[in-house]
């Protein structure tokens, strides 16, 4: 349970004032721009952070707390069941009951007593049989590495597979997920989903999956940096989002109803101050005379008007003030646009790839001016080896593989390399596209949330969000007529998902799009759907 809980760093509060109770199968989405303290939250939860106010308590107070924050770099020399022990909780676990158990016939106070403790969280965490539960799992998510198997020996989409077999293994009384949907497949996003609504613990996760979030998520946390707004949702996710437009609408409504009232009523007082003012002047300058009971009248009736610019004054000061909903930072982009190329973009005839015991193909393929085409497979069945081959980046060892005329191509790969990694964002910009100055980058990668720090910063030591935002900056730097998206989504927040859909709409050049997105693919226009398996390729 948490009670006015706020978090963030000693110079900035990123959310404050929150409270949250999460009991067995409630399942909690917390849903915010990046940078808004989703991340942060989950550690505040988890005891790696301490809160900068609030309180946050277990029930009971020894209740096994499971954080598995997202992995980008895998830790060298440690095999498969190494990183299954440690990200279970079992290792730990283990150590902990260890080390109380050499302090056991000891002088040292308390040692039973710690041992008990220890010994209980050694068993709750699922450790003495964690070497036998671990293979029946491996084999039916499909990872043929061994136990012994290094993890930086793993491909991304095994590794993948190895973070969803700890999460299956665990046995937390509270799991909290950051991004566990990240670089799973179809069937691992069933896999996972089937989980998560099983669960007897309760659980707190960060996603930006959409369809996820809308088949698991019983409650929704909305940290609303834009508005300095912490707000809780009873409900799922799509029942959220519904509860977001009307609210958003409603205060815009109120706010320019109120604003529209302020503004009559100021415009009235000011009328009515000049008339007051006005007829002061006329009586003095039509009565030179001295004409006193004309001047009174007149002196009289412009009282009047003050009387009313009074009333007037006190009707606004007694509005009650609506304040302005805050224009959250949004981003706003566009692909750009290059000449068009030739009616055949690429083609794969009798095309035959080998690499080990991988065959990929024979197939053979077309990609058309304007052709929209989405594919979809498992991990590891061959869709960037599809990708390469249409792009010519690899030639095949049978058949035929051609890219077409004037083919300009823009491409988001899943690790986003197209920027030098040893360079500083802003001259590797520079690099590739020398036609713009060193000003006009700044200002369009500014666009893009990345400001003087991230420019400066070089490439390789960027945040993969950071990566992302990057990598479209320099699809509307550039002209494209084949724009190839692999996981285009993994890493960005959920506007900035929306905008990419909307960008995409307008966009009439040829389409590759690689996604495990369920709504992105949905919501994006396709003219056809490619499915990759075991090296084949089935059109739909």
């Amino acid at each position: 349970m948490a009670k006015g809980l706020a978090g963030g760093y000693a110079h900035q509060t990123l959310f404050e004032e929150l409270d949250l109770s999460v009991g067995p199968g409630d399942v909690v989405g917390v849903v915010g721009a990046n940078g808004a303290g989703k991340s942060t939250l989950l550690r505040i939860l988890s005891g790696a952070l301490e809160p900068l106010a609030g309180t946050v308590s277990t029930a009971p107070g020894d209740a096994f707390v499971g954080w598995l924050p997202q992995e980008h770099e895998r830790v060298p020399g440690e095999t498969v069941a190494g990183y299954l022990a440690r990200r279970t909780g079992a290792a730990e676990a283990t150590a902990a009951m260890e080390a109380t158990a050499a302090a056991l016939g000891s002088d040292v106070p308390g040692a039973d007593d710690a041992y008990a403790l220890a010994l209980d969280r050694w068993l709750a965490s699922g450790a003495p049989d964690l070497d036998d539960r671990f293979p029946a799992v491996l084999a039916d998510l499909g990872l043929d590495a061994g136990p012994d198997a290094l993890m930086t020996s793993l491909s991304g989409g095994q590794a993948a597979r190895a973070g969803l077999a700890a999460l299956l293994l665990s046995r937390f009384d509270l799991v909290l997920l950051d991004e566990p949907t990240n670089d799973l497949d179809l069937a691992g996003l069933e896999t996972l989903e089937s989980f998560v609504r099983g669960l007897r613990s309760g659980v707190v996760l960060v996603s930006h999956d959409r369809e996820f979030l809308s088949r698991v998520v019983t409650r929704v946390v909305e940290l609303d940096l834009a508005q300095h707004q912490v707000a809780v949702h009873d409900g799922g996710y799509d029942a959220y989002l519904h509860e977001r437009e009307v609210a958003r609408r409603h205060a815009r409504e109120a706010y320019e109803e109120f604003a529209d009232k302020k503004s009559d009523l100021v415009s009235r007082m000011r009328t009515q101050r000049e008339w007051s003012s006005q007829g002061v002047r006329n009586a003095i300058r039509k009565n030179p005379d001295n004409d006193k009971i004309r001047r009174k009248a007149s002196v009289e009736s412009s009282e009047k008007q003050g009387q009313k610019v009074r009333q007037m004054e006190s009707r606004i000061a007694r509005l009650e003030e609506v304040e302005e909903p805050r224009k959250e930072w949004a981003l706003r982009f566009t692909v750009g646009a290059a000449p068009r190329s030739s009616s055949v973009v690429a083609v794969l005839d009798g095309a035959v790839l080998r690499r080990g015991d991988f065959t990929f193909g024979p197939v053979s393929l077309q990609v058309d001016a304007r052709d929209r085409i989405g594919i979809t497979g498992p991990n590891g069945a061959g869709k960037t080896t599809l990708l390469e081959l249409l792009l010519g980046r690899l030639r095949p060892d049978e058949g035929r593989a051609a890219l077409g005329a004037s083919v300009a191509v823009g491409e988001i790969d899943q690790a986003r390399t197209g920027l030098a990694e040893d360079l500083p964002l802003g001259t590797a910009f520079e690099a590739v596209v020398p036609s713009m100055d060193a000003g006009a980058i700044r200002t369009l990668l500014a666009k893009f949330g990345l400001k003087a720090d991230q420019v400066t910063r070089l490439v390789g030591r960027l945040s993969p969000g950071e990566r992302t935002r990057a990598a479209l900056a320099l699809l509307q730097a550039r002209g494209v007529n084949l724009l190839v998206l692999d996981e285009p989504t993994n890493h960005l927040d959920l506007p900035a998902i929306e905008q990419l859909e909307q960008a995409l709409a307008s966009y009439d050049g040829a389409l590759l799009l690689v996604s495990h997105d369920r709504r992105l693919l949905g919501n994006v226009s396709l003219d056809q759907s490619w499915s990759v398996e075991a090296g084949r390729v089935t059109v739909g």
